[in-house]
């Protein structure tokens, strides 16, 4: 009887690796074990193989987390640039994979002569990530634009699902337990535009708008709290007196009051220590609960 022959993952696995090399903070203690997929296909023949008991965690960009001194126990996944796939389909929809950047996205559907797609160039992550949060930029937001999605599963398995099988939110998406974004089939055909040039301007009119009011040369996690309904996180820490306020390399941004940006010789401790202060610091002031749009992830520092 002929023996079958397993098929080997072609991706990159590295061991112990610093997650500071992968955040847009530049903080983070190491990977147990990191792991770059060459493709989608190569994902789902590594999953397969996975153990079943073996922690899992997701990484786009990094743009939008904070890993802890200690690092991540288990297996960290990276699709940033490797499910890279962008294209327009027949039926005119636009399918990203999770690793393509929002601004590539938002790139590619106006030279296709879609306009609502254009925010996504102000999210400075990749359509994973956009997905699981519903990220937003200058009033839109992600989910706006979906039509359908990708997800795999633990097992190597994928599926189609529709947008109405997900509940969500300002922020947030509940998606199947053991499921992650893997693509997205975005319906920006509901912005035809004639102009594609005026929609190329609209684009840089945004990109300059948040270069000049968001500390984009400095090494950050974009807006560090959720607008509280009625209100805007920005101006309640300005208006508490927190921008420049520093914990070791940590500081609120002088340029954007919700942004805490590494000074060069931050720790992921500084950084946690000073969302924890400001969110202290403006319940105390205007009687308003802050919550976190960062995820904070990993242990602690031994």
């Amino acid at each position: 009887m002929m023996a079958i022959q397993q098929i080997i993952p072609r991706g990159i696995m590295l061991e112990n690796e610093p997650m500071s090399r992968h955040t847009s903070w530049r903080v983070g203690g190491p990977a147990e074990h990191f792991y770059k997929p060459a493709d989608l296909d190569d994902l789902v023949v590594f999953l397969s193989q996975l153990s079943a008991g073996e922690p899992l965690f997701w990484l786009g960009l990094g743009s939008n987390l904070l890993v802890r001194d200690g690092g991540i126990r288990g297996t960290v996944i990276c699709t940033s640039g490797v499910l890279n796939a962008l294209e327009e389909l027949p039926d005119k929809r636009v399918r990203a994979e999770a690793g393509v950047s929002c601004a590539k996205v938002a790139r590619f559907c106006v030279k296709q002569g879609f306009t609502k797609a254009g925010f996504l160039a102000g999210i400075p992550g990749t359509m994973g990530g956009a997905l699981a949060m519903n990220a937003g930029a200058f009033g839109g937001e992600t989910w706006q634009l979906v039509d359908e999605v990708e997800t795999i599963d633990r097992f190597g398995q994928r599926h189609l699902r529709s947008c109405k099988e997900f509940k969500v939110a300002y922020r947030a998406v509940e998606i199947p337990e053991g499921e992650w974004f893997v693509a997205a089939y975005l319906k920006p055909q509901d912005g035809l535009a004639a102009d594609k040039d005026a929609s190329r301007k609209k684009i840089k009119q945004l990109l300059s708008l948040r270069n000049s009011t968001q500390p984009t040369q400095q090494p950050s996690a974009g807006s560090v709290f959720r607008n509280p309904e009625g209100a805007y996180s920005a101006e309640l820490i300005e208006s508490a007196g927190l921008k420049g306020r520093c914990i070791g390399g940590a500081c609120v941004s002088d340029k954007h009051a919700n942004f805490i940006v590494n000074m060069g010789n931050a720790n992921a401790m500084d950084i946690e220590a000073l969302i924890d202060f400001v969110k202290r610091t403006v319940s105390k002031i205007h009687g308003i609960e802050l919550t976190e749009e960062v995820h904070v992830v990993g242990e602690p520092a031994e």
